[in-house]
């Protein structure tokens, strides 16, 4: 098991007996559904970080190079894909 290491979250009163209740409802304790839902949250913001980082990265690519696809390029290339073509 990695190690852990306690934090303390503040909750307004009714987001926490929503906590409480949704565990009871599921037969977990709060400190998992609260742990479980800060690991996803987490992995989704580093997912939706690293697709800016690609966007900004493109963009200055473009910008250096000019270099870009129409769209009917593009769908061309989709298109070619979708049929197992590259």
């Amino acid at each position: 098991m990695p190690a852990t290491r306690p934090v303390a979250v503040k909750l307004d009163v009714e987001v926490h007996a929503r906590v409480r209740e949704l565990a009871k409802a599921q037969n977990r304790s709060a400190h998992y559904l609260m742990r479980e839902a800060i690991t996803e949250y987490v992995a989704r913001e580093e997912k939706r970080e690293a697709f800016r980082q690609e966007a900004v990265a493109a963009w200055a690519t473009y910008e250096a190079t000019g270099l870009h696809l129409t769209d009917r390029e593009a769908d061309a290339w989709m298109a070619r894909l979708e049929g197992g073509y590259s």
